[in-house]
């Protein structure tokens, strides 16, 4: 192969899919798989220690396994003093994982929804008039309620904000119960849109999971704007006005 050959435009498609592939590729292995998901399920930065006890490995093996995981692009590291000792007997910084920022997005054909997606709401986001804006709000509000029928049989039948947790989870925004008992969500699905504007994917954001908790009938459970950063911009908390 010729050495500019990569500079091609198919050629380049072919690296990014073999990166990707290779991305992925790192979790079939099941200890790796493990301390994956434990290190992404985590709120903070996770050391090695912890990890390993939560795989049930040695510390040495976590420590492998971790490492390739930062090198796939699936985590990141960082050194980090856990200790309030500084200067000499201090020992040295502890190695820290938390989930990559890379996303992964593999299709066959390649396809580009989420470029398309960028483009809309740049051009909403710049030219858009109100009515457009409070189109796009309804047109998500409805289609949460479209979700809600799919996602009915895996919320349960436990109390309604475990219900609301569990259809969200298996949207993609993994939910997370806070200490004061509302559901926080870490993860926004349409992260790439609210990049080009906050505004318009937070309230699309926002109305599409209030169509998802009217859909599935929980009254008295209500979502709310509450922006934190690394999360989604939207909380979900035991209505008071419903009980």
């Amino acid at each position: 192969m010729h050495a500019d050959a990569w500079d091609r435009p198919e050629a380049m498609e072919l690296k990014d899919l073999a990166q990707q592939l290779e991305s992925l590729a790192a979790l079939d292995e099941p200890v790796r798989r493990k301390l994956y998901l434990y290190v992404a399920g985590r709120d903070g930065e996770v050391s090695r220690d912890e990890a390993a006890r939560a795989a049930r490995v040695s510390r040495a093996l976590a420590a492998f396994h971790l490492d390739k995981l930062v090198k796939a692009g699936l985590l990141e590291a960082t050194f980090r003093r856990l200790s309030a000792r500084s200067g000499p007997g201090a020992g040295r910084p502890s190695k820290l994982y938390r989930r990559g920022s890379a996303l992964l997005d593999v299709s066959l054909p390649p396809r580009r929804y989420e470029l398309a997606a960028q483009l809309f709401a740049q051009a909403l986001a710049e030219h858009g008039a109100k009515e457009g804006l409070e189109a796009l709000r309804s047109a998500a509000r409805e289609r949460g309620k479209l979700l809600a029928k799919d996602l009915s049989a895996v919320t349960g039948h436990g109390p309604p904000l475990n219900r609301a947790a569990n259809a969200l989870r298996a949207f993609g925004f993994e939910p997370h119960r806070a200490p004061d008992g509302e559901v926080v969500l870490r993860n926004c699905p349409f992260e790439s849109v609210r990049a080009v504007s906050r505004e318009l994917a937070c309230g699309m954001n926002l109305a599409l999971i209030e169509g998802l908790l009217a859909g599935l009938g929980l009254e008295n459970v209500r979502a709310r704007p509450a922006p934190r950063a690394g999360m989604c911009c939207v909380a979900v908390e035991r209505d008071p006005r419903g009980e």
